[in-house]
């Protein structure tokens, strides 16, 4: 059993042992992937409508299927990259300026739009294998857009 600190000697010469010289290494960490925006786009939609249901509680039926729906884009395109999301919750444009009911479906619906047309580009910069889950994605903000109308 080699112990940290042990000595190894090898053709004459000493060498020190330890047991992290194998794992220190300081290797960079992977290339962000090309959808990790969309996921984070995703988060923020759903934390978005999540806020204006707490805005104008009226909303919820309304409102919380689209944030559900949103949560489990993010989880499946998280699934696609192979990582897990970043830890915290989006802040940004997670509470709508808005203060009538109004100007929060039609912030939500600009914005939603806005990820409709990131859903739809993404998925036709996609390979093979992972176009046809942005293209449900595209397909269900382009939906969203109509239903907040």
């Amino acid at each position: 059993m080699l112990r940290a600190g042990a000595i190894l000697t090898a053709g004459g010469a000493t060498l020190p042992l330890t047991g992290c010289d194998l794992f220190d290494r300081n290797e960079p960490p992977p290339p962000p992937d090309p959808l990790e925006p969309l996921a984070a786009e995703a988060r923020e939609l759903a934390a978005r409508h999540r806020a204006a249901v707490a805005a104008d509680p009226t909303l919820a039926d309304r409102l919380t299927p689209i944030a559900d729906a949103h949560a489990a884009h993010a989880e499946e395109i998280q699934r696609l990259i192979g990582r897990p999301a970043p830890a915290g919750s989006p802040a940004a444009g997670a509470t709508p300026p808005a203060t009538d009911r109004d100007g929060l479906l039609a912030e939500l619906r600009a914005a939603e739009q806005r990820g409709r047309e990131s859903a739809g580009k993404a998925c036709g910069a996609a390979p093979a294998e992972r176009a046809a889950v942005l293209g449900s994605i595209a397909a269900a903000r382009a939906t969203h857009v109509e239903v907040l109308r």
